[in-house]
């Protein structure tokens, strides 16, 4: 895994954990969102993969519209895989199901399937992820929290797949 600036190291600090739902943005964060350009992350070999990192990060910190544009316009699987996430997490089902369709097959889909048992699920498809959120959303239950860990999981194995990518 490539160093990350000081800057990126920061935001991945204070990373909090997803809520299901769209959340609360975190104000702090803000301005280091809005600081970081691809080049801060280090030294850019990718520049796809880096705006996919910087669409990661304003998610992660609950700024959906702002992740959304940047995933939107990288016109890959893996910005089409940002993309479902954030409608996912909007929430927007339909739509969410929509992008997954569009992402096919990626490698993080098969780190995710082999990994997510660690943290006590298995995961299947995007589409049945999305099913399970859209349920354990807003009940404060066991299974709420089992779909926070994946999603936490399932970004955190995006967001080093894409790093590793943007910069040498």
């Amino acid at each position: 895994m490539p160093t990350p600036s000081p800057a990126l190291a920061d935001l991945l600090a204070a990373l909090p954990t997803a809520p299901l739902g769209p959340g609360t943005p975190v104000a702090a964060a803000r301005p280091k969102l809005a600081a970081l350009t691809d080049d801060e992350l280090g030294a850019v070999a990718d520049r796809d993969m880096a705006a996919c990192c910087r669409s990661g990060l304003w998610l992660a910190f609950n700024y959906l519209d702002e992740s959304h544009t940047i995933s939107q316009d990288v016109g890959t699987s893996t910005g089409s895989l940002w993309h479902a996430i954030m409608h996912r997490r909007e929430p927007d089902a339909f739509n969410s199901k929509y992008w997954w369709n569009r992402v096919g097959p990626h490698p993080v889909l098969a780190l995710l399937r082999e990994r997510a048992p660690t943290v006590g699920y298995t995961f299947t498809t995007p589409e049945a992820f999305v099913d399970f959120c859209e349920a354990a959303r807003g009940t404060g239950s066991a299974d709420e929290e089992l779909a926070q860990r994946v999603q936490m999981l399932e970004w955190r194995l995006l967001f080093d797949w894409c790093l590793e990518r943007a910069i040498a």
